[in-house]
């Protein structure tokens, strides 16, 4: 699943000069988190061939809540991201700079 056809909306809205209050920006770019979090989740799952169902075993979850996660609907605690980076045997690494994030599952050495 890609997350980039959101973006182009509120980019083609901008272009045109549309402006939204503090507020709503704030909200948008917490849930550009959520969804960057849920996307890289959902690319390190599918590489590994896991199903949503033996990523949740794995990680000690159940499969809605993994489906959840990786559509950027919740916003998980570091004990969960830590539990998720060992069921996807990776290494987490989130870079936030202002409005801007990147999260990405780096595979453990062979």
């Amino acid at each position: 699943m890609n997350h980039s056809r959101w973006k182009l909306a509120r980019e083609r809205a901008a272009a045109e000069g549309s402006q939204e209050a503090p507020d709503v920006e704030a909200m948008r770019t917490e849930i550009r988190m959520a969804f960057d979090l849920g996307q890289a989740v959902h690319d390190r799952r599918t590489e590994m061939g896991f199903s949503q169902a033996e990523l949740a075993r794995r990680a000690n979850m159940t499969q809605p809540q993994i489906s959840k996660l990786e559509l950027g609907g919740t916003v998980p605690t570091l004990p969960l991201l830590a539990r998720l980076a060992k069921a996807l045997d990776a290494s987490l690494n989130i870079a936030l700079d202002g409005d801007t994030s990147s999260v990405v599952f780096t595979a453990h050495a062979a």
